[in-house]
């Protein structure tokens, strides 16, 4: 029997208490780093993945490394905002603030560097089966300054991504972010021509069930 949405809130309260931390200072200071080598929700090992965060006056810049990379694997006919998350991503979702977040903004780039930047209404904080979950696209990137620029490594199994998220979405004003506190969580999908479209999922805080979009499992990011 599927769980109700007052046990999955219970549960995922109890998760928000103890969930991962992380300074992040100034870019022209240095980066804070998290990596994760767990799968989403079982906790098994998964490929080694990084991100690296720091910030400016105007942005959050984001550095994410795929490393144990064999497959590369994305849709050559998806643009932006498509379902790029159906093959090889890294994600971010972010949100302003420290409560377990109802809307956020998710972020994703594949290994062509082809992006996914939506706003996410989840009411229920779970995803919880019958609960609205509703999308608003970001649908000029470039002109609102989201940027990403990836890399792949093949020699080495890697790929990198690096990205630049305004804080004017999130109405921080220019100069004004040190200081300020996040929620955010990190995650990887991994998929193969051969297993697609099973895919094999990772995150920062992993979730107790195959859904990234669970806001008491973000972590928190202090802006120092």
């Amino acid at each position: 029997m599927k769980a109700s949405l007052g046990s999955l809130l219970a549960v995922a309260g109890a998760v928000s208490a103890g969930v991962p931390s992380l300074d992040a200072p100034e870019c022209s200071v240095g980066k804070g780093t998290v990596q994760y080598n767990k799968s989403v929700p079982n906790q098994t090992d998964f490929p080694l993945t990084q991100v690296d965060v720091c910030y400016d006056d105007n942005s959050i810049h984001l550095t994410f490394t795929a490393f144990n990379e064999t497959n590369y694997y994305f849709n050559e006919s998806q643009t932006t905002n498509d379902p790029i998350w159906e093959y090889e991503v890294m994600e971010a979702f972010i949100y302003h603030g420290t409560n377990d977040p109802q809307t956020y903004l998710e972020f994703e780039v594949s290994p062509n560097n082809v992006t996914f930047q939506a706003w996410i209404y989840n009411p229920s904080k779970v995803r919880a089966a019958g609960a609205p979950l509703d999308t608003s696209y970001l649908t000029q990137p470039l002109v609102d300054g989201m940027t990403a620029d990836t890399t792949l490594c093949k020699d080495e199994g890697i790929w990198i991504s690096s990205a630049t998220i305004p804080l004017g979405l999130f109405n921080v004003d220019v100069g004004q972010a040190k200081n300020t506190a996040w929620r955010m969580n990190f995650f990887r999908t991994v998929v193969s021509p051969d297993t697609f479209p099973d895919q094999f999922l990772g995150a920062w805080n992993p979730t107790n069930e195959s859904n990234f979009h669970m806001t008491p499992f973000f972590g928190n990011v202090n802006f120092v």
